[in-house]
């Protein structure tokens, strides 16, 4: 199994608006496209000097190969939603991991 984790810092201005629209338009867009069997959302538990919120989505799937796909058919859309919706207001860092 695949694990796809995105982090991403968000500044206090824009948390609320960023954990709805996560939840009623940008993961329901991810998981649409049959890629992705499960998915999680989490907001990191430690405080930030400069007042933002870490939050991380983790999105499933069986294959690297199933990946690849998604990177190539949907995944520069989908950023590109949520680098228009919020700038450097939301800045994300994603990984790749694999079950042993």
């Amino acid at each position: 199994m695949i694990l796809y984790n995105i982090t991403i810092n968000v500044t206090s201005d824009i948390e609320q608006d960023f954990v709805s629209w996560m939840k009623s338009v940008h993961i329901p867009e991810v998981l649409e496209t049959g890629i992705f069997h499960e998915h999680k959302f989490f907001r990191l538990l430690h405080d930030s000097d400069d007042g933002s919120t870490n939050y991380c989505i983790q999105y499933f799937t069986d294959s690297i190969d199933q990946m690849m796909e998604y990177e190539k058919k949907h995944a520069a859309l989908l950023r590109a939603k949520t680098q228009e919706r919020y700038k450097d207001k939301a800045i994300a860092f994603r990984t790749l991991l694999e079950t042993i």
